[in-house]
């Protein structure tokens, strides 16, 4: 199954604004190509859904993508339809952390939450990179964050993501997480059931967890670099992306694969000895187990549902389809997606 995007330790973690404070004069980011990417805007369909049958039940999947068009309006009208004839709504897989405390023990346990972000031994990148590394992330640095003394503490990994996150809102692009957002938006607003198809780790030990973090937490370089190759060149295929969701072009969308750093940060998480000693290296594995059972359910119990996965969850080889064509499922892919059989125009149009 491809990986999906996770903060294996958002439970954990608080977002503490950080004082900027100055510094000197950043490098030059001269050398790096000014990128004018071109993002749609206005109200726009977005991409056709999958339909996954057995018999008469139904499972409809929307596909979603990481970055969409800051401007960008979607007409969701009739993922709507589909949504108000359903039973249930399946929320994307994700993994979320449940510490074994209370209230109180979860304050005391913010300050060491906190430092678990930052490079042990009070290190900074410029220490804990390689110097060709460093330069990069300055001159980037320099261009997407500005002048942030304290992000030099954080450990590459959580650094690097920052970076993203302000390279994509300067690139007129926003986060895709809002589509999901808006199909439970469309659930609640009809009494359709929202299934959550969360893998939930328990941690009975959370200062320990805490603790083994900090000692055997992610080797983040290879997350931190492919991060970094993302925000050099990925950002115009990710713009091309995000117009194909918008338009509905999934030949684009197979295509343009969604950036692999995604895949190299869960690495560094999972394969850390912190994953090992909370017993969770497996768990891309176990995350796709969670969703896969709760489709199954869906389309034993349901005459309809709706899930919402990421593209790569159905575009790439060893997808969600792909294991639920394996198990005698009938898979039939939108119209415009030329590399499978579309199902027919009857059968994508919403119930009514």
């Amino acid at each position: 199954m491809p990986r999906m995007h996770v903060l294996l330790f958002s439970s954990l973690l608080v977002a503490t604004p950080l004082v900027a404070q100055e510094l000197p004069a950043p490098p030059s980011t001269a050398d790096i190509p000014v990128l004018a990417a071109v993002t749609v805007s206005g109200v726009q369909p977005g991409p056709g859904l999958w339909k996954v049958s057995k018999g008469d039940h139904v499972l409809w999947l929307l596909g979603t993508t990481s970055a969409l068009p800051e401007h960008m309006q979607w007409r969701s009208d009739e993922v709507e339809r589909i949504v108000a004839d359903s039973q249930e709504v399946i929320r994307a897989p994700r993994v979320k952390f449940k510490l074994d405390v209370g209230f109180f023990g979860k304050l005391f346990l913010l300050p060491s939450a906190f430092g678990a972000r930052k490079n042990p031994d009070g290190k900074t990148l410029d220490q804990v990179l390689s110097a060709p590394l460093y330069a990069r992330w300055s001159a980037l640095k320099a261009r997407y964050i500005g002048r942030d003394h304290g992000i030099e503490r954080w450990r590459p990994i959580f650094a690097g993501i920052e970076l993203y996150r302000k390279a994509l809102k300067q690139s007129g692009l926003r986060s895709g997480g809002q589509i999901e957002d808006t199909v439970e938006g469309l659930a609640k607003r009809h009494g359709v059931k929202i299934v959550d198809a969360t893998y939930q780790v328990e941690i009975k030990d959370p200062r320990g967890a805490i603790k083994a973090f900090k000692t055997a937490g992610p080797e983040d370089t290879e997350c931190f670099s492919r991060t970094l190759d993302s925000v050099e060149h990925d950002l115009p295929a990710m713009a091309e992306r995000a117009n194909a969701w918008s338009t509905g072009d999934i030949a684009t969308l197979r295509r343009l694969p969604d950036s692999r750093f995604r895949n190299a940060c869960a690495d560094a998480l999972t394969e850390s000895g912190f994953a090992r000693q909370l017993g969770i290296s497996d768990l891309p594995a176990r995350v796709d187990a969670t969703w896969l059972a709760a489709a199954r359910k869906a389309l034993a119990n349901d005459t309809q549902a709706l899930a919402v996965l990421s593209m790569d969850q159905l575009l790439a080889s060893g997808s969600y389809l792909d294991a639920l064509k394996a198990e005698g499922y009938s898979v039939q892919a939108p119209e415009g997606d030329v590399a499978e059989s579309p199902a027919p125009a009857a059968s994508v149009a919403a119930p009514r």
